[in-house]
């Protein structure tokens, strides 16, 4: 192309943009749409996350007390994990969809499933997080919601693309998880979907509908918090900078060395034990074990839990933190990889933040609030390959405003040592079933 028919296209794409106006009736008419369907997702999330806790409940507390035993017993997390283990595994073999893909291989964000794959993912997943399991909601019910979003919006509005009910969806629901519509604005914003020549905020407007109308339908039926409650300091000089910046590489590090032994454990479990029942239930048990050895704060998505580590800091040494951070970290890779449906992202957080407290309880000169935020920043970035996430859950584990700049530095130094490195992620296996979808026009 010559300079001239490059300045033609430079000043046609220009002219597009200005020609551009902005769909003001079509914004408005769609904002209904947006309200409906962060209310319906914020309500499935919150109904798979109440019967979950019904189900921990009864099975943690009041089925424990009724055989005379402790929750904390060894023995009693190992029976319970490996029972898990076979009742999740008991519904990826016979029920219909097999609870859809392996978490293993997929993104936070796929191809919509079919409805009929719903009810079993859901079963499969409430197990998993009433079970102690070490992974959380946001993979299954980011997945469930968008099944039913997209089946129901398509066959309602059909002139709505299953591409725009899938990002209301996840928007929804992302806002609902995090209980704040901007993790949902940083995730989509760094997706960039949509056509480019239309400005962000046009694109981003009905998305943010669903995701504020997620949050606030969220807050309104629980107590959700991600601050674990630590004191404030005075930080933000160049130390502090610096600081954050080495503990989150190192944290990233740690990250992508379980990743890339990840996909090779993912591998060698599926390749060793094919049948689902078998190797689920075998994963359970291990849990069960990695969970008596840590202890119950080493089990369930890690949100609650991670709370509790503050209260530890008189009783527990650097190295007990370190323990806890790995058990949780080899747990979370055992049962992703084994097939449990779950995702990564919560108990990567709380893996960050014991590493953060192993950090102070070494270094006790270090700012606490510095160590645990860049640590969660740096295992993070690892997890969902998203600076703008990893900055956000940082910030909201220690909401201290003037740590945004020595976590945005941590962010750019742990982003630079991901950026080639392998994904939190595994290739599908060849014998992998073929997961029913819906077809990408609706």
């Amino acid at each position: 192309m010559s300079r001239g028919d490059a300045s033609m296209g430079d000043r046609g794409t220009t002219a597009d943009v200005r020609r551009f106006r902005v769909p003001v009736g079509r914004l408005i008419a769609m904002t209904p749409v947006g309200i409906v369907v962060g209310t319906l997702c914020a309500l499935c999330l919150w109904g798979i996350s109440a019967l979950a806790g019904l189900i921990e409940h009864l099975v943690w507390d009041d089925l424990a007390s009724a055989l005379g035993v402790s929750s904390a017993d060894r023995w009693w997390i190992v029976a319970v994990l490996t029972v898990t283990g076979l009742l999740v595994g008991l519904v990826v073999r016979y029920v219909p969809g097999h609870a859809g893909d392996d978490p293993a291989t997929v993104e936070l964000v796929s191809t919509p499933l079919a409805p009929r794959v719903v009810p079993g993912l859901a079963i499969a997943a409430i197990l998993s997080l009433a079970g102690g399991v070490s992974l959380g909601p946001e993979n299954p019910i980011i997945a469930i919601n968008a099944a039913l979003i997209v089946a129901i919006g398509a066959r309602l509005v059909p002139k709505v693309a299953v591409p725009e009910w899938t990002g209301l969806s996840t928007a929804a629901t992302i806002g609902a998880l995090f209980g704040t519509p901007v993790a949902a604005a940083l995730m989509l914003s760094e997706a960039n979907a949509g056509d480019s020549r239309v400005p962000l905020w046009n694109r981003l407007y009905v998305p943010m509908v669903a995701a504020a109308t997620g949050s606030f339908i969220i807050l309104r039926f629980t107590d959700l918090d991600m601050s674990i409650g630590l004191p404030a300091e005075q930080v933000g000089g160049v130390v502090d900078v610096l600081v954050a910046i080495a503990i989150a590489v190192a944290t990233a590090a740690i990250g992508v060395v379980a990743a890339a032994l990840f996909g090779p454990l993912h591998r060698l479990l599926h390749r060793a034990l094919p049948n689902p029942i078998l190797l689920i239930t075998c994963a359970g048990a291990v849990l069960g074990l990695l969970g008596a050895l840590g202890g119950t704060i080493t089990l369930f998505k890690g949100l609650d839990e991670m709370k509790d580590l503050p209260d530890r800091m008189a009783t527990t040494t650097a190295l007990g933190f370190l323990a806890f951070a790995g058990i949780k970290l080899v747990a979370l890779m055992i049962a992703s990889a084994a097939g449990f449906r779950g995702g990564r992202i919560f108990p990567a957080v709380f893996v960050g933040v014991a590493l953060g407290f192993a950090v102070h309880a070494g270094l006790p000169d270090l700012p606490l609030v510095i160590t645990v935020a860049s640590a969660a920043v740096g295992i993070v970035v690892v997890a969902t390959r998203n600076g703008w996430v990893s900055l956000f859950l940082g910030l909201a584990v220690v909401p201290q405003w003037d740590l945004l700049v020595p976590l945005l530095f941590a962010t750019l130094a742990a982003w630079l040592v991901v950026a080639n490195a392998p994904a939190f992620r595994a290739e599908p296996l060849d014998e992998d079933r073929t997961i029913d979808r819906l077809p990408e026009g609706g």
